[in-house]
């Protein structure tokens, strides 16, 4: 009985480091299940302060406006909105 008792305290503090652990990789690690370049930047001016983060999005079917294409295309890496380079994103779509 006492080497139950035992066996089931060494699993339930192994238990609750590993999820204290988990916890700990999702405030200070990279998570592995999401897309490749998904951080949160900084906006570089107020009018683009709305909460945008670079989650794999590259092409302008995938944006919902001229301000959220404007934002990827400064910050996000990949991002295929400018096709003449001219630094104004999506121009058949949103920006025109």
């Amino acid at each position: 009985m006492k080497k139950l008792i035992l066996i089931l305290a060494i699993g339930f503090a192994a238990w609750q480091y590993y999820f204290k652990d988990q916890d700990l990789q999702k405030v200070t690690g990279f998570e592995s299940d999401q897309a490749p370049f998904s951080f949160t930047a900084q906006p570089s001016s107020p009018s683009l302060a709305r909460s945008y983060s670079c989650d794999g999005r590259t092409y302008c079917s995938q944006m919902s406006s001229c301000e959220e294409a404007t934002y990827f295309l400064q910050h996000c890496p990949g991002v295929k909105m400018d096709g003449n380079n001219d630094g104004v994103p999506c121009e058949r779509q949103w920006c025109n």
